[in-house]
């Protein structure tokens, strides 16, 4: 029996140092961090901010690999075949996993089981934005407006089944209006549409609306998220502008593939919570409107969960569809 416990001891204890050595050895070798989105986009600049930073603390380069088509699920599923050596990373968002799961009738890899959750990274709201034409300056009279024209408001998104598009519907739903949409290829597209008096309403992400708010261009009159946001600070939320509840947060983090070494892991959420949290990268969160945000990899694992199940609820209210 001795002899049975002290092999079990050894063995632990050469998992163990074999876990720490590869810890300390890793990385050898520059990292992919693989984005779903344009250049230029809310995860693209989020990318390009962390991936500095962490080569920093790494001593690695992180070159950002842009793989954009079939709504991030290209992306998606080359991450999910990488090999599981932490060479290869996911920037993640609410659309890749929370919405893609439901969305998608069937994918090429498993929304949960090929991917191995490191760290969220970031936290942000969408704007809610109207074109200067249309005589409204509040959420409340947005949707007096909207119910006296019933389907004669027309409002952009990202393209169907993303978060602008469920944003919107959630709020129709829940404002009990009707508004007619239309669908552009990303947020900043939508942005020009609206831009151009194309639409009247949109939702959009913070980096390409912010500007055209400060110069007059587009008039912002709701956050999507429970507090007001730094950037945008007179903004109020669409909660307290009359829709009590409403509550969409535009989450952002870092995913491996499934078996990915847990000293691996560990040792990326460790720097990915230092770059983060660092002055450099928080000055750059400020100007996008962005918070910090990190976890363990148990509470980003629970936290995509959750998300699947609210966003699964939203797609399938919306009847969105894949183009």
């Amino acid at each position: 029996m001795n002899k049975a416990i002290n092999a079990i001891v050894a063995i632990a204890m050469t998992s163990f140092a074999a876990g720490s050595t590869l810890a300390q050895e890793y990385p050898q070798k520059p990292i992919r961090l693989v984005v779903g989105f344009t250049a230029g986009g809310i995860s693209d600049v989020l990318a390009r901010a962390i991936g500095a930073k962490l080569s920093a603390g790494i001593g690695q380069q992180v070159v950002v690999d842009n793989r954009v088509g079939a709504g991030t699920t290209i992306a998606s599923d080359l991450v999910a075949k990488a090999p599981p050596d932490g060479y290869t990373l996911f920037m993640q968002d609410i659309t890749t996993h929370a919405i893609n799961a439901t969305l998608y009738k069937k994918l090429p890899y498993d929304t949960v089981k090929d991917f191995t959750p490191i760290s969220l990274v970031a936290a942000s709201p969408l704007l809610l934005l109207v074109h200067p034409s249309l005589p409204v300056k509040s959420v409340k009279e947005l949707i007096a407006l909207a119910k006296s024209k019933p389907g004669q408001i027309v409002y952009a998104s990202s393209g169907n089944g993303t978060i602008l598009h469920l944003s919107a519907e959630t709020l129709k739903s829940m404002a009990k209006i009707d508004m007619v949409h239309v669908p552009y290829k990303g947020s900043a597209q939508a942005v020009q549409g609206l831009l151009g008096g194309e639409v009247a309403v949109s939702f959009s992400t913070m980096p390409p609306a912010l500007p055209q708010v400060k110069a007059g261009r587009l008039r912002a009159i709701g956050v999507t998220t429970p507090k007001r946001n730094t950037a945008a600070p007179d903004v109020p939320t669409i909660a307290e502008a009359g829709l009590p509840g409403f509550n969409i947060v535009l989450y952002s983090g870092v995913l491996g593939p499934a078996k990915l070494p847990a000293a691996v892991v560990a040792k990326l959420n460790s720097e990915l919570a230092k770059a983060v949290n660092s002055p450099d990268v928080k000055a750059i969160y400020a100007t996008l409107g962005v918070d910090p945000l990190t976890d363990t990899p148990e509470q980003f694992t629970a936290h995509i969960a959750s998300e699947i199940e609210k966003l699964g609820k939203a797609v399938r209210a919306a009847g969105a569809q894949v183009d």
